[in-house]
């Protein structure tokens, strides 16, 4: 069994890297251990556990601005906002559930590090949009800092767009700042019944190209939701209009208060509705939203037994596959055309995994620019080695 390095702050996390730079190890870098069944397994020969650099550092909600150390739970945050009435506007999802581990078990920085982020994605952009600033230590052995704990902050590059989605191989962060917004007073979603796949995307992409700014689109068998927050008056205003400008569809419309918004939300963000069986392989796809009902209905003419709901408006589709040794990873792949999607393996046991790409093969230019980028960040390949593999 590997040893496990925990250091208490930031100067510890330095002296930990050293260390294993010098002796010509590895490291699995993990914050709390909620998503090491996301990726390529890693053979390391060691394990940086963050989970003691914990804590928040600084909270400034009059600046929406909150500045955490990396092995800080996610819910322990978001509870702290709640307090002033504010959120985490890319909703990042909690995936513990979907990989076999209870929930609330994740940390704020595994989302950032991940780039994930929940339904409001198609509103209020990714968790690398929210990410203000960081500090680490790369697999040089250097502390580093980038951007700062300001909503504008022009120093230097931005590093942060970078980091997001690197799945910990690139640097380890000890401390983090990211935007928060105000959370809506209220929340109501306009349900639409009984559309086909591709009608529903059309009804979504309508919905979302409309004025009345919706924050979620999802479209989950028989139900295709939209999301209108913020103040009542303004909510209310906006649900009519939206059913105005879908009326012509001729579906069955039925609408969700507040609290049953919020619950039914929830569940879109951590994966709840896909009706995925304890062994199927699961499969997050993304891609432009007009293509998604093609994109599935490929896979389930070659796959019997597959499922699938759409979230992002019907740009990310949630795809579930009965249990196989390859997962395949061919069809689904094949199945995007020449959309410009890509496709990850979000779950399957670590033999599959070990043997199929789970990230979307890079062309052969954007191959070789990831390979400067880690080299120029993790020259000796100490960081997460094969996980993005």
């Amino acid at each position: 069994m590997a040893d496990t390095i925990r250091p208490r702050d930031a100067g510890e996390l330095r002296q930990a890297v050293e260390w294993v730079l010098a002796e010509g190890l590895t490291l699995d870098v993990r914050g709390r251990g909620s998503k090491l069944a996301l990726g390529r397994p890693m053979r390391c020969d060691a394990v940086l556990d963050l989970s003691g650099l914990s804590g928040v550092v600084d909270y400034a909600p009059e600046e929406l601005v909150v500045t955490l150390r990396a092995g800080t739970p996610l819910e322990e945050i978001e509870a702290l906002l709640a307090q002033r009435n504010q959120m985490l506007a890319f909703e990042p999802p909690d995936f513990g559930p979907l990989l076999g581990l209870e929930s609330g078990q994740g940390t704020l920085v595994g989302a950032v590090m991940g780039n994930l982020a929940g339904p409001r994605r198609v509103s209020g952009g990714a968790a690398r949009d929210h990410l203000l600033g960081f500090s680490g230590v790369n697999g040089r052995g250097e502390a580093f800092k980038s951007g700062g704990r300001v909503m504008k902050n022009v120093t230097g590059y931005d590093l942060s767009k970078l980091v997001a989605g690197s799945w910990g191989t690139l640097a380890v962060l000890d401390e983090v700042s990211v935007k928060v917004l105000p959370a809506p007073d209220q929340t109501s979603t306009l349900l639409l019944r009984g559309l086909a796949d591709d009608t529903a995307v059309r009804a979504m992409c309508t919905a979302m190209g409309s004025p009345h700014d919706v924050s979620g689109a999802a479209h989950l068998g028989d139900r295709t939701a939209l999301r209108i927050e913020g103040v009542a008056p303004s909510v209310e205003a906006r649900i009519k209009g939206l059913r105005e400008l879908l009326a012509p569809i001729g579906a069955e419309l039925e609408e969700l208060g507040t609290l049953e918004s919020r619950a039914f939300w929830r569940d879109v963000r951590d994966v709840v509705p896909l009706r995925a069986g304890a062994n199927d392989v699961i499969w997050k796809i993304s891609c432009p939203p007009t293509e998604g009902p093609e994109v599935v209905k490929r896979i389930k003419a070659e796959r019997h037994g597959a499922e699938a709901f759409y979230d992002w408006s019907g740009g990310l589709v949630w795809l579930a596959l009965p249990a196989s040794a390859d997962a395949d990873h061919v069809l689904v792949r094949a199945a995007l055309g020449t959309s410009g999607g890509h496709a990850t393996l979000i779950r399957a046991p670590e033999a599959v995994r070990a043997g199929v790409p789970v990230f979307q093969p890079l062309s052969p230019a954007l191959a070789a620019l990831a390979a400067r980028v880690k080299e120029s960040f993790d020259p000796q390949g100490l960081f997460n080695p094969g996980r993005m593999a």
